[in-house]
Parts: C-alpha cells; sequence; structure tokens
C-alpha cells in the first residue's frame, strides 16, 4: 500500500499493459471458487491452463487475483474471457479515479480501498478492480489481503444468503466490504482529530498545526476518493431498467441502492470531521493569539511602572546646581523610597482595574 498523494509518473497510452503501482514484489497468485446453493469448491493458487476445466458456467464463479505483476497472466485471463485490452490497462494503471464502465456483456468497476498506516498519519489505499460476466465475477487485488477474508467463510460455510443469490450479490458484498476499510479509515482520523483538539488545549506547538495540516489533506483525498464512488454507485443503481446489460438482477438492484446510500453518509461524515478540523485550527490561532495578548499585556504593564521610575530619574539626571534634593543629606533615600512606593501603588491600582 502507498501512501495517499500518488507520484506523477511518464504518461502511459490507453492500452498500455504495465503495472503502475508500488505492490512490485508481490507474486501474481489466482483463486477460485465455484459454488451454489448446494456446494462450493475452492481451488488455491492454480494456473491459467486450469480455467477451461475448473470454470463451471452452470454454477456461480468468483475468480480472485492477487498481484498484478505477471503481465503475461492477465494477458492470458483476458484472452480467456475476451476481455478488451482498454480494461486491462485500467486494472493496471492505479493512478485512475473510481469508475464504472457498461458494456454489453460486462460490467468494469474499479474502487480505492482506503486503510490508514500503522506507523504514521498518511493513508495507504489499494486498487481493487471487478469485472462481472456470464456468471463469474473476477476480483484483481494488489497484493493479497484480508478484505474479503469473511466472505470467502461465508461461501465456505454456506452463511447467509450468498451461495442463494447471483454473483451480482457476491459483488455487492464485496463492494460493501471494501467501504468498511471507509468507516475505519474515517474513525481513525477522528480519534487523531480528537487528540490533536486536547493538544491544542495543553499548547500551542506548531508540531501541532502540521499534524492538521497533514489531516486535512487526508479528509480531502478521502472526499476525492468517495465522490467518484458515490458517481458510479448513482448510475450503477439507475440501470435497472436499461436494456444494455442484465448481469444484473432486479431484486439484487436494492443492495447497490444501499451501497450509494452508504456513499452519501460517508461523504456527509466527512464534511463534519473537516469542520470539526477547522474548529482545532482555529482554536490553535486563536490560543497563539491568547498567549500573544498575555505577553503584550505583561509586557506593557512593565512599561507602565517604569515610565514614571524613568521620568523621576531623567528629571535628577540634569544636574542643575540650584536644585535642592542634591544637597540634601537623605535626597538619595527619599527618592528610592518614593519611587519603591510609587511601583506599589501603580501595582495595586492595576490589580483593582482587574489588568494583570
Amino acid at each position: 500500500m502507498r501512501k495517499i498523494k500518488y507520484k506523477k509518473g511518464r504518461k502511459l497510452q490507453h492500452i498500455t499493459l504495465e503495472y503502475t503501482g508500488t505492490q512490485k514484489e508481490h507474486k501474481t497468485e489466482m483463486q477460485l471458487f465455484v459454488y451454489d446453493d448446494a456446494d462450493v469448491i475452492e481451488y488455491e493458487k492454480f494456473s491459467v491452463l486450469a480455467l477451461n476445466t475448473c470454470i463451471d458456467y452452470t454454477k456461480n464463479n468468483w475468480l480472485n487475483i492477487h498481484g498484478l505483476n505477471d503481465i503475461n497472466l492477465l494477458k492470458t485471463v483476458g484472452a480467456h474471457f475476451k476481455l478488451d485490452d482498454f480494461l486491462l490497462a485500467d486494472i493496471l494503471n492505479t493512478s485512475k479515479r473510481t469508475k464504472l464502465e457498461e458494456q454489453k456483456d460486462i460490467l468494469f468497476f474499479n474502487i480505492k480501498s482506503l486503510l490508514p498506516s500503522e506507523y504514521s498519519d498518511n493513508i495507504s489505499v489499494e486498487q481493487i478492480s471487478f469485472i462481472l460476466k456470464d456468471g463469474i465475477l473476477i476480483s484483481f487485488q494488489e497484493k493479497r489481503s484480508d478484505f474479503f477474508t469473511h466472505i470467502r467463510e461465508r461461501l465456505r460455510t454456506h452463511a447467509g444468503i450468498v451461495r442463494t443469490k447471483k454473483v451480482d450479490y457476491l459483488l455487492y458484498l464485496l463492494l460493501d466490504a471494501v467501504m468498511e476499510n471507509f468507516y475505519i479509515t474515517i474513525q481513525d482520523e477522528e480519534d487523531k482529530i480528537e487528540e490533536l483538539i486536547n493538544l491544542t488545549k495543553k499548547g500551542a506547538d506548531p508540531v501541532i498545526l502540521e499534524k492538521i495540516e497533514n489531516h486535512r489533506d487526508n479528509f480531502n483525498f478521502l472526499k476525492r476518493s468517495i465522490v467518484p464512488l458515490r458517481d458510479s454507485l448513482y448510475y450503477l443503481k439507475t440501470i435497472k431498467d436499461d436494456d444494455t446489460y442484465n448481469g444484473i438482477e432486479k431484486e439484487t438492484f436494492s443492495f447497490f441502492i444501499r451501497l450509494h446510500q452508504k456513499s452519501l453518509e460517508l461523504l456527509e461524515q466527512i464534511e463534519s470531521d473537516m469542520s470539526s478540523l477547522e474548529s482545532a485550527s482555529n482554536f490553535y490561532f486563536s490560543e497563539q493569539s491568547r498567549k500573544m495578548n498575555e505577553i503584550m499585556k505583561t509586557l506593557t504593564i512593565i512599561s507602565a511602572i517604569f515610565i514614571p521610575l524613568t521620568f523621576i530619574v531623567g528629571v535628577y539626571g540634569m544636574n542643575f546646581e540650584n536644585m535642592p534634593e542634591l544637597r540634601y543629606k537623605y535626597g538619595y533615600h527619599s527618592v528610592m523610597i518614593a519611587m519603591f512606593f510609587l511601583v506599589i501603588a501603580l501595582i495595586i491600582y492595576f490589580k483593582k482595574r482587574r489588568w494583570f
């Protein structure tokens, strides 16, 4: 997984098949589930040569591909399922935004899976792509992860209704699992914002402002990731009566409507959290201003106390010959005592006026 900001790389042609992500070390592997209400067969780490013999089009098929480094293997998979090179290029180009593409017999969907980094304030992102076609769902992940572990267990144990439904319902479950990562990421950001607000109440360390700006960037990235997802889900729920693609059953559209509602909830939560972050930023600057005012007030009071003392010292520093106090035996002591009581009087006056 990489940081939230994509590095600007060289531009690729639309059909250039080259993996642009950072997970270069992960070997490309395939996993296949063939299932229906009665049975499930799981194939782990099988080769493309077994596609013809293992896939059963009379049942539901979920082909999950981990790792996108083996371009030849992906080309072979694309040729087997008659996928356009444009689709394969979108799968390999991980800098593309979330999109939904509908063809006559294919539904292509890619989405960004976001999770908080374990040892930093950055957000890690992984692109996951889905192709729904003719009773088979193909998912492409940059590396092996546990996003879909609970769904695999539901297939193995016949938990829930997943094995009684078609692969369009499985697509809903996978998208829902990815969207749950958004909630985890937002919750992690909210916890960190709460810590920042507490820190701003204790002090005005410049590092706090830097952290606030980092989290503001995180929320902006979250928003930029969810907005195209919201638009894609809205389009997906509107193709119910579309004759172009009929790979999703009518009763399954209600589940995708739920996902669209989730995306709206996520955006609303992000807006609320960004307001809280703005409040933390405002509190930081107000605390800075308050401390500066306290310092200026203290310096002003000290200056106000020393102004009359400076005046007295200036008067007796003129050294005129006819100044009677200059020859007075206790002149020095009298002036020092007068200056002392003047300071005490000014402090009492300022205290009564509540200037400090």
